[in-house]
């Protein structure tokens, strides 16, 4: 029989979500503010006083955001379908195939995943600009890659590990290679946590900064992270604006959650109960 959840619980979770929302609350008035309601005594007033989206207008017609966006979204899209492809087929390899070192490579994907990014920074600076790669979508999705797959193997290999090698069996049987069945069998059934995965690295690449910030420095570009960080100017700092653009650059991250949030949440859940 199942216990009915008290008062003081609903009281304890509406306090929860509050501090966790609150930073997004925040951001979200400040958007939605003149400059005269940003500084001075109204700082601070969580009421606005009068509410207006200019902030959000200049922020696409005085600035090259929507160059900003675009190259964001693509460049994270194209390091989460890389990654995830070639993940897929190590973490398949490591899951179920039979070789030696098996250990060793994930260490070894271990010990990337671990390097600080400043002190990569500057070789991967210094090949990109010798192969011309410098300001362009190719100079980022190379050098993401070095957070992404670890990330994604890591992940994958724990999803693959979950499904049963009899299916893998069954196919063999049937005559399927390989690769039949690592995308016919087992990825259809890993899809939860691919998707998970996928996510994952998407966010990662998409709020990623430093290596942006280094390998691409033409203004046509770079991307959100970074056009934020220079709306800045000499005398003065734009809040209205930053808060705007944050607002914008979180909504497409907020939709991909919902919209796939049942897979996310299966995807996590993915062989948390022993059968």
């Amino acid at each position: 029989m199942q216990r009915q959840a008290g008062p003081t619980f609903y009281i304890f979770l509406v306090g929860f979500l509050f501090v966790i929302m609150f930073p997004f609350l925040w951001l979200l008035i400040a958007s939605l503010k003149p400059p005269a309601e940003l500084f001075g005594a109204n700082a601070f007033n969580p009421i606005i006083q009068n509410p207006t989206f200019d902030n959000y207008i200049r922020v696409f017609t005085q600035r090259p955001f929507g160059s900003y966006l675009w190259n964001s979204f693509a460049v994270a899209t194209l390091t989460t379908a890389y990654s995830i492809l070639v993940a897929s087929i190590a973490a398949y390899a490591i899951a179920w195939l039979d070789f030696r070192g098996k250990a060793i490579i994930l260490g070894i994907v271990l010990a990337v995943s671990m390097f600080p990014q400043i002190a990569t920074i500057s070789p991967i600076f210094l090949f990109m600009q010798s192969v011309g790669l410098t300001n362009s979508w190719h100079g980022l999705i190379i050098p993401y890659t070095t957070f992404a797959l670890p990330l994604a193997i890591w992940n994958l290999t724990v999803f693959f590990k979950k499904i049963p090698y009899d299916l893998a069996e069954a196919a063999k049987v049937d005559g399927a290679t390989i690769m039949q069945t690592l995308f016919k069998v087992f990825f259809p059934i890993a899809l939860p946590g691919v998707f998970t995965t996928a996510i994952l690295v998407f966010i990662a690449a998409w709020n990623e900064f430093l290596f942006a910030l280094t390998i691409n420095t033409e203004e046509s570009m770079k991307t959100v992270p970074v056009g934020i960080a220079m709306f800045q100017g000499q005398f003065t700092m734009p809040w209205g604006e930053i808060s705007a653009a944050s607002i914008v650059v979180t909504i497409p991250l907020i939709i991909m959650v919902l919209v796939f949030q049942k897979r996310i949440i299966s995807g996590l859940t993915s062989g948390a109960v022993k059968e």
